[in-house]
């Protein structure tokens, strides 16, 4: 069994956060729904707070694009569509994120 990467969560309005290593990303409850619904890809985004001389500045920045691939399998990190969607309902708090592990050849 792979080693957990992360964790995916549903927030109270409908989006989606994504912990990976010490960051937190976050998908918006509409691009989400778009995600389901649409297949479009939700852009991923990650808020940054810097303290500097006493003056508290932040940006939000898109890291990536979250997208469901048929094959249950996209970039380098992935969640069963399955748990994914129960996730995403609000019927599960969370899932694991493991890492999209390169094919071996035989």
């Amino acid at each position: 069994m792979t080693p957990e990467l992360g964790t995916l969560a549903c927030t109270a309005a409908g989006g989606l956060v994504i912990g990976v290593e010490a960051e937190v990303y976050r998908i918006a409850p509409e691009d989400v729904r778009s995600l389901i619904f649409a297949g479009r890809p939700a852009p991923v985004v990650l808020s940054r707070v810097r303290h500097v001389r006493g003056v508290v500045t932040g940006e939000v920045t898109i890291e990536g694009h979250a997208a469901l691939h048929p094959a249950g399998r996209a970039g380098s990190r992935v969640v069963p569509l399955v748990s994914f969607q129960r996730v995403a309902r609000g019927e599960a708090a969370s899932a694991p994120l493991f890492p999209l592990l390169p094919e071996v050849g035989l």
